[in-house]
């Protein structure tokens, strides 16, 4: 049957975004796994088949991507500041799924963030909201 999500779906993108830092610490955890799954189904009101074809469709594109430059060219013009604030907050849970931060995980959520056109301190307000920690520290400010 064909796909429900096309190659220009946003969702597609935000999926890849997320499947893209799973795996950006060189290893993808259960943790990480279950809270993309959880973090789809919710975000996208998608059920059990919907929310493993998404991610299938975005571990596909993740896998043919060159940067992250493609999925946030659509997610610019997909989504408004909140929407692509919320596509940031995502990511931001994804990397605390495992209980750790690599320095590679913030790199890739500040990148991705600068690509959308969110500002320095949105990005770390949704990253204290996340973590929980409201110190106001940010390792890259």
């Amino acid at each position: 049957p064909p796909s429900r999500f096309e190659d220009n779906d946003y969702r597609v993108a935000a999926a890849a975004l997320l499947i893209h830092i799973t795996a950006i610490d060189g290893e993808v955890t259960n943790d990480e796994r279950h809270v993309v799954h959880d973090t789809l189904k919710r975000q996208f009101d998608l059920d059990e088949a919907a929310t493993a074809e998404l991610i299938a469709a975005a571990t596909d594109a993740e896998g043919e991507a060159v940067d992250l430059y493609r999925f946030a060219s659509l997610l610019n013009r997909s989504l408004d500041d909140k929407g692509r604030g919320r596509i940031v907050e995502m990511m931001w849970k994804i990397v605390y799924a495992d209980g750790r931060v690599s320095e590679f995980e913030d790199n890739v959520v500040w990148r991705a963030a600068d690509l959308l056109g969110v500002a320095a301190r949105d990005r770390i307000g949704l990253r204290q909201r996340v973590s929980g920690n409201r110190s106001g520290t940010d390792g890259n400010t």
